[in-house]
């Protein structure tokens, strides 16, 4: 009779192991779907300064998205991890993302287009609260823009100095932070790879074409 108890231990644990492997599963797959109310998604590099940012050698740093909804604004979460402290950044909302769905370039990009000044960002958690989620937008009747969304997710180094060393001019800085003198792109989101829109909105009306989002 004892020989069978350590068996059954072990088919026990078998049976618990992959509850919990499943568990963390679907887990994972429910942070990387969306809903009416939440999305979440992942912000990817602009390659060339990796090493200007990584904590680690070798090791890729990596920023997750966390975007509710709430009753008059939204609640959006940056999770930042493998960077070397100290780091600063400029979160911006742009028009137009370099990178495709599947990380190549955007043969059709020439700018950031439409930006919105969102919050600045250190490694770490980072939570800012603003309009975000299918309607996010600006518009200047002056120079006779019309009603633009801005449903990408991107931030800048602060001091060009900090991506100097990975080949960036500091003579030329880019204008994203509040001095207009910041270093280049350090993350940016990707389009989805059906509808071409950026990963904050997530009611997409693929009735037209292109599609465009339901607010």
């Amino acid at each position: 009779m004892f020989h069978k108890f350590p068996s059954l231990i072990a088919s026990r644990v078998f049976a618990v192991g992959l509850l919990l492997v499943f568990g963390f599963s679907q887990l994972a797959t429910a942070q990387r779907s969306s809903s009416s109310d939440e999305t979440s998604f992942e912000l990817f590099p602009n390659t060339q300064f990796i090493n200007c940012m990584a904590a680690t050698p070798g090791v890729t740093p990596r920023v997750q998205a966390i975007v509710k909804r709430g009753n008059l604004n939204d609640n959006l979460t940056l999770r930042l991890t493998n960077f070397k402290p100290g780091l600063k950044f400029d979160l911006f909302t742009v028009e137009n993302s370099p990178q495709q769905a599947f990380g190549t370039p955007n043969p059709k990009f020439k700018n950031f287009g439409l930006a919105w000044y969102q919050s600045d960002v250190e490694p770490g958690l980072v939570t800012i609260k603003t309009i975000l989620l299918d309607q996010i937008f600006g518009f200047d009747p002056q120079v006779n823009l019309p009603p633009t969304n801005t449903f990408h997710i991107g931030f800048w180094f602060n001091n060009p100095q900090d991506a100097a060393a990975c080949g960036f001019d500091v003579r030329k800085p880019t204008p994203f932070n509040g001095e207009h003198k910041a270093g280049p792109l350090a993350f940016i989101s990707r389009p989805n790879s059906l509808t071409n829109l950026g990963p904050l909105c997530i009611k997409p009306n693929t009735s037209k074409n292109p599609p465009t989002c339901n607010p």
